[in-house]
């Protein structure tokens, strides 16, 4: 991997998480700070189903769990991972059988399996939300099947995690649902943390809560089916968790798109949601798709890769398997950037890696049929499993990426991009498009041809500069066309021009 693009060889973690109601196995693929799932296999094993009647974990729950471990066992003998993590949250952490269980499974699968005390569970969900969105602050709250996890997160990162008795195990309502006893619980181990979890922002972590974040999307007609950073805002939370906590069992299944599976736990869950709501005084809630599995995966990387962008390394990491060179996306980046930060912004501080994150997708469409490769390179842009984006964001990459192949200003799903974007942005991402089109096709995507050229914005100019040796790349009909269509996009006329390069001198500092 180039050192360009700050990625390293790739390399593969496993984490085994035995929680209350599911035991996962997830194969991830790390590029640099790109955390990729490509295996995911998960057993509603239902552990911790009877926690709240015995105190032990389900005989029929140990039995699923140990088949499914030993099969996880297998695939990652043949997978041959470098790291593997195992461990076990609530159920396990509270059963008077929990220890021996863990014995058994150590003996029966090999696994070493790590028991997380509440407090490592919140953390791990908090670092979670982190490696899916850097910049996130406020309150996480992880709801498993027997457990409620909340911990700040600040510029400094999680603290002051807490664990609680609220998931539906340990309160019975699989075995029988009461929608007032779950609320009257909820608030009344809510109310003492008012003033030490009172926050604007919940970041939402737990199946139970991205299938509510599902159903609310078909509510209300939203466009972008993709749980990671969905947003809701608080009325619109509340008018969804008391409509689904009167709901029958019968008609929720009926909802495409829902787990058949945790559908017994959503009115639960969502008198729980409702409980923070009204108790820390929540004005949004975003929904992470990343939680205490991606927390531990994170926290293994090295320090200074946890410091980049995920959104750049991502889109890096898809450019560049189809990439002819590997540094054509930074050297689109350092070409045409000087001139687009010249631009009003329009993301709130975002336009800076939203850019450096389109250019690495400059030649995702090359291996694509040539009269596709618009509509599949923003579809694909659209739905990837990028980290570090929000909604708008990825309507606006896909965009680009969809400009970067065409001059059609008819981009597919215009009513979702419509929705998503303004009419501002829709004209940004296409001038984005085709900058980066000029750039491939005047240089034939070679970096070190685009080095010897210069793109500025001066006035009411759009300047195409190269250096005078190698002043016939300004030539032709096709980089003249290429121009013009930037050139009209930005509102600017086209000027073209050689120049002889300045010369390099050596200095000694003393």
């Amino acid at each position: 991997m180039s050192t360009a693009e700050n990625r390293p060889s790739h390399s593969d973690v496993a984490v085994i998480d035995v929680g209350s109601n599911s035991v996962r196995l997830v194969l991830y693929r790390l590029d640099g700070r790109a955390i990729w799932s490509v295996f995911n296999e998960k057993v509603l094993a239902g552990l911790g189903r009877d926690l709240a009647a015995t105190g032990r974990l389900s005989p029929e729950g140990v039995t699923s769990t140990l088949v499914a471990l030993n099969r996880f066992r297998a695939l990652v003998d043949a997978s041959r991972p470098r790291l593997v993590f195992a461990a076990a949250t609530a159920a396990v952490r509270e059963a008077r059988d929990g220890e021996a269980f863990r014995l058994r499974v150590e003996q029966e699968t090999g696994f070493h399996l790590t028991v997380l005390s509440g407090e490592d569970e919140a953390r791990f969900a908090a670092l979670g939300v982190i490696a899916g969105a850097p910049d996130s602050k406020g309150v996480v709250g992880d709801l498993g099947g027997a457990s409620l996890e909340l911990v700040r997160l600040g510029a400094d990162g999680p603290a002051g995690g807490i664990t609680l008795p609220l998931g539906p195990f340990a309160m019975g309502s699989l075995r029988g649902f009461d929608p007032d006893a779950v609320r009257a619980a909820a608030h009344n181990h809510l109310a003492p943390l008012e003033r030490t979890f009172r926050t604007d922002t919940l970041h939402a972590v737990g199946g139970a809560w991205r299938n509510l974040a599902m159903l609310h999307m078909r509510m209300s007609g939203y466009p972008l089916a993709i749980v990671h950073q969905y947003e809701i805002s608080r009325r619109e939370v509340l008018d969804a968790t008391r409509f689904i906590a009167q709901q029958s069992r019968g008609s929720l299944e009926r909802v495409e798109g829902i787990s058949k599976r945790r559908v017994e736990a959503l009115p639960h869950a969502a008198i729980v949601l409702e409980a923070l709501v009204e108790r820390l005084n929540i004005q949004r809630v975003v929904l992470s798709a990343y939680g205490l599995r991606e927390g531990m995966v994170w926290q293994a990387m090295d320090a200074e890769l946890r410091r980049g962008d995920p959104l750049v390394a991502g889109c890096a990491a898809l450019g560049s398997r189809a990439a002819m060179a590997e540094s054509l996306g930074s050297a689109i980046e350092a070409w045409a950037g000087p001139a687009f930060a010249k631009l009003e912004p329009l993301f709130k501080g975002r336009d800076r890696a939203l850019f450096s994150a389109a250019c690495r997708l400059a030649e995702l469409g090359a291996q694509f049929h040539p009269d596709h490769r618009d509509l599949l390179v923003f579809q694909t842009v659209l739905r990837a499993p990028f980290a570090g984006i929000e909604h708008p964001e990825r309507a606006f990459l896909a965009c680009v990426a969809f400009a970067r192949h065409t001059t059609s200003n008819q981009t597919p799903e215009p009513d979702l991009v419509g929705r998503l974007l303004s009419p501002e942005q829709r004209q940004r991402a296409r001038a984005f498009g085709a900058a980066m089109r000029l750039a491939c096709d005047m240089s034939g995507r070679s970096p070190e041809l685009l080095a010897r050229t210069r793109l500025d914005i001066k006035g009411p100019d759009l300047l195409l500069t190269a250096e005078e040796a190698w002043g016939a790349v300004l030539l032709g009909d096709q980089t003249a066309k290429r121009g013009q269509t930037l050139a009209g996009l930005l509102d600017r006329e086209l000027r073209l021009r050689t120049v002889v390069p300045k010369p390099k001198f050596l200095t000694s500092v003393f």
